[in-house]
């Protein structure tokens, strides 16, 4: 079974040229995931690829069972994640095309199972570094040999959803730091530490937030985007699995030890 997982979500459901090798059904003890993993192989690497909001899209952000994906993909022997997310873009040097590997996340998130712990044993793992370093030097050395143009580091703000933000928010988010604003990135990320996990996230930029241009914000834009961008996220994708080493060599790997109290 491969060892790394890639999930997605608003406009990036499938891999042109990915061949499909097995498709498995996993029960957790916290529900269903969103859809079936599927174990896929694209130009002679492996990986496992699970859509965030099934297929078809049909799962809202604040109701996908983020716990079961992740407990999911380790119960399939996935060790890493890489994240492709749909965001807009607050920061005045984005525009929409533009990827960003996220190196900070701040969570404005609410009514989310944000862990697996809340029964008898108390754990706090040290999120002072949300995104695994070796996966995001892997993805940048990838865009350096593809000469694709990557921002290297950003604030990602993480909202409920579903409804697009506000003019005012917008605002706000951007005074306390924030650079793009997407719906799915948390609990995912803590998550995936709490399961020893490397995690990492490549965010594309479908469209301005709101009011840092002067039109209506649509999902259509969201997802006509993320279509244009397929190419070069495939490629992007495919360079950076066949790059990562073997073995784990980051803390991800130990971030339950000391975490319990």
């Amino acid at each position: 079974m491969p060892k790394v997982g890639i999930i997605a979500g608003s406009g990036f459901y499938e891999f042109e040229g990915v061949d499909t090798v097995d498709i498995r059904t996993v029960k957790t003890p916290f529900g269903e995931p969103s859809d079936a993993y599927r174990v896929c192989e694209y130009a002679g690497t492996e990986f496992v690829f699970l859509s965030r909001h099934g297929i078809p899209h049909h799962i809202p952000p604040h109701k996908i069972n983020y716990r079961a994906n992740m407990w999911g993909f380790r119960e399939i022997g996935v060790e890493r994640i890489l994240s492709v997310n749909a965001v807009g873009g607050i920061s005045s040097v984005l525009k929409p095309g533009d990827m960003v590997i996220p190196d900070q996340i701040i969570d404005m998130t609410h009514g989310r199972a944000a862990t697996f712990y809340e029964e008898d044993e108390v754990v706090h793992v040290d999120f002072t570094d949300p995104y695994c370093p070796e996966l995001r030097q892997a993805i940048f050395l990838s865009g350096e040999e593809a000469r694709a143009e990557l921002k290297r580091s950003g604030v990602y703000i993480c909202v409920n959803g579903p409804r697009l933000e506000s003019k005012a928010e917008i605002g706000y988010f951007s005074r306390i730091g924030a650079d793009i604003v997407g719906m799915t990135v948390m609990p995912e990320a803590c998550l995936a530490r709490e399961l020893e996990l490397c995690y990492a996230v490549v965010a594309v930029v479908t469209n301005y937030a709101a009011g840092i241009a002067a039109k209506r914000l649509t999902t259509a834009e969201v997802v006509n985007v993320m279509k244009a961008s397929t190419g070069r996220m495939r490629k992007l994708l495919a360079d950076t699995l066949r790059r990562l080493p073997a073995k784990r060599t980051c803390g991800c790997s130990a971030a339950l030890r000391e975490a319990r109290m």
